[in-house]
């Protein structure tokens, strides 16, 4: 029987979510140089150049890979036979390890977690409390996924009640141009299928924890192996959405998606239950176990994985925004590359409403 500690989990927790701050995990890297080599989008594959070179800045330097830092996420799959040695509930533990992470001096990330959602909409200051999801399995040991879910992606979630007789591809295929190119592409789409609406969700962004292995399939198919069902959906789903053109940053390109993973659950006679969530490319979440023996340990990935590419910027245009006027504005099209300088405001939406 293992005995969890409560300082151990917690700076476990706290420890993950600054490691994927800064470190996208490695089969995306390779996922994204695979997606960088085939491009024949010019500015399609300046925009995944850009993604891998500011990815290996932020693992060079520990620095957030995107200025939105996500809404902490935790999977856990708790032994029945563990033992836990703790005053605080496994919540509490949680929002503390989400604390010391979201407040640690050396790389402080940015706190977007609101109270009150409806109403004055406070934020809490320590993105805390974190969005917890627990199963109960055999065994004595502390199964942990920590995942930064940024709300660009969370946001084009999709849900959808078919009827059973109703094409889930077609559904997904009219439905991913609608989402534009606010999730961040090129990521990993989450599909959930069956069981009830909030069961699906479930499945969706469950999904996106697993390793980008699309590439698999590929082989499989190709070696004229069989594939089940969940299989084929998630080929025919990454090709047909590949195809749709939309490409890195929207710019147009072969890869919108790097990978497209598929739960499932029985469902209803009546049912077919269907949600999809993105994963955009600040792609971030970390998986460990807890035996009792201590804190996780976290090993830093190999920067030999990223791809040595260089930025050449004389290629863009430079911005003075001091001086900047309509006319220059007017010049831009979709794809240049600014380089710009001067003094910006940023806003959002209730920025934006005052404006207008």
């Amino acid at each position: 029987m293992s005995t969890i500690r409560q300082d151990d989990f917690i700076q476990s927790i706290a420890d993950a979510f600054q490691y994927i701050s800064y470190y996208h995990p490695s089969d995306f890297i390779r996922a994204m140089t695979a997606a960088y080599e085939s491009e024949q989008s010019p500015a399609a594959k300046d925009a995944i150049a850009q993604i891998l070179i500011n990815s290996r800045m932020c693992a060079e330097g520990r620095r957030p890979i995107c200025q939105d830092t996500g809404i902490a996420v935790v999977f856990l799959k708790v032994g029945m036979n563990a033992r836990w040695d703790t005053k605080l509930s496994v919540q509490e533990m949680v929002n503390e390890g989400v604390r010391r992470a979201y407040l640690n001096p050396d790389n402080k990330l940015r706190a977007s977690v609101l109270a009150d959602p409806a109403g004055k909409r406070s934020n809490t200051k320590d993105n805390t409390p974190a969005v917890v999801h627990y199963e109960i399995v055999p065994g004595d040991h502390v199964e942990v996924i920590c995942a930064a879910k940024g709300g660009g992606s969370e946001n084009k979630t999709k849900f959808i009640a078919l009827n059973p007789s109703d094409s889930i591809v077609d559904w997904v295929l009219n439905t991913v141009p609608h989402m534009g190119a606010g999730w961040c592409p090129p990521g990993i789409l989450g599909i959930g299928i069956g069981g009830t609406p909030e069961k699906a969700m479930l499945l969706a962004k469950e999904s996106l924890m697993a390793q980008v292995n699309i590439h698999e399939l590929q082989e499989k198919s190709a070696r004229g192996e069989k594939l089940n069902r969940v299989e084929e959906l998630r080929l025919e789903l990454y090709t047909k959405i590949n195809a749709l053109g939309i490409g890195a940053q929207g710019l147009g390109g072969l890869t919108t998606v790097l990978d497209v993973k598929i739960l499932d659950y029985p469902t209803h006679a009546a049912s077919l239950p269907v949600a999809m969530i993105p994963n955009c490319a600040a792609t971030r979440h970390v998986h460990f176990h807890l035996d009792g023996s201590g804190p996780a340990r976290l090993d830093p990935p190999n920067l030999d994985d990223w791809p040595k590419l260089t930025y050449d910027a004389s290629k863009g245009v430079r911005v003075n925004l001091d001086t900047l006027t309509q006319a220059q504005v007017a010049t831009w099209k979709p794809g240049d590359v600014l380089l710009l300088n001067g003094k910006l405001l940023t806003g959002r939406d209730a920025a934006h409403k005052r404006i207008q």
